[in-house]
């Protein structure tokens, strides 16, 4: 039987690998012959889930066609986002948590997209209706993404339906959510061993919008001092990248995740579209913005709708 791949989007998250792992974990109970693999590094919050709970990252590859013909989508559908070849591909599925955009495929294909807080809630139902049980480390890896992609049910972006799959999945995990959740994104906002290049990389994403290429790239801190004090350095690489890749916007977004406030570096010709959207001033290419913790719920409409005004 040929071996389906299944991955997760570039510069990947908790909700991303754990997603991938789960998905193929479940395919494989149904008879499918599926591997999970990454298309970016492992990062310091989703490492310490994966040690936690003792299970090994998927493998990285830099290209898929080469290796299946078939493939499968967890956390992402837009094609900017996914692996370089995936127009060589077939896409068999998609299962996704955010807006649909610049995606199309040659065959039909299962697809589902639920308007909850993490890819991981999804997968917890179609669990349930394919009549699997989920594996104990299974389940620490589901309650993880979970906790990552809602800072700890503290996200807009955060449903019912995502608090209620969590308590489930912790009790069959065998852990406090809300003590292993504060542990694994403290994990995850310890940024001192991070280079400028890591940091803006870590969890980036390009997107579309009217007519300008935009990337945002999101982190996680408990000091965002500790990330902008290296500003400087931090504005000479973003415009690097905004030059290599032709970007009309690149925003840094540095998120407090005890506060539940971000601070925006925005850089680019299209910068100006920062304050409209938020009706902010910039200062010295930065802005806070107050309650903005979710790039997927309060970021990319609310600069979408401004570069579509």
């Amino acid at each position: 039987m040929a071996k389906t791949l299944i991955f997760g989007h570039k510069n990947p998250d908790t909700d991303t690998i754990c997603s991938a792992i789960a998905y193929a974990d479940l395919k494989n109970q149904l008879g499918l012959s599926a591997e999970p693999v990454r298309l970016g590094d492992v990062n310091g919050e989703t490492q310490y889930a994966l040690d936690y709970f003792k299970v090994e990252a998927p493998r990285f590859v830099e290209t898929v066609a080469n290796e299946a013909q078939d493939v499968i989508l967890v956390d992402h559908n837009e094609r900017q986002q996914s692996a370089s070849d995936i127009d060589q591909v077939r896409v068999i599925e998609v299962i996704d948590h955010h807006r649909i955009a610049n995606f199309e495929t040659s065959h039909p294909l299962y697809y589902r997209a639920e308007p909850v807080g993490c890819t991981a809630t999804i997968l917890n139902k179609i669990y349930k209706e394919k009549g699997i049980t989920v594996r104990k480390e299974i389940a620490g890896l589901m309650l993880s993404a979970i906790i990552s992609d809602s800072l700890l049910f503290k996200s807009p972006t955060c449903t019912d339906e995502d608090i209620a799959a969590a308590r489930e999945l912790a009790e069959i995990a065998g852990v406090d959510a809300d003590s292993y959740g504060l542990e694994m994104l403290k994990a995850g906002a310890d940024l001192s061993d991070k280079t400028i290049a890591q940091l803006i990389s870590l969890d980036a994403k390009e997107f579309q919008m009217g007519g300008a290429k935009v990337e945002i790239a999101q982190v996680n801190a408990v000091d965002t001092h500790d990330v902008l004090s290296r500003q400087a350095e931090l504005e000479d690489a973003i415009q690097a990248i905004i030059a290599d890749k032709n970007l009309d916007l690149f925003v840094f977004v540095v998120t407090d995740i005890l506060n539940n406030d971000s601070i925006a570096l925005a850089l680019g010709k299209e910068s100006k579209a920062v304050e409209k959207a938020y009706n902010v001033s910039l200062s010295e290419n930065k802005a806070l913005l107050k309650g903005v913790v979710s790039r997927k719920s309060q970021i990319v409409p609310v600069l979408t709708e401004a570069f579509n005004q």
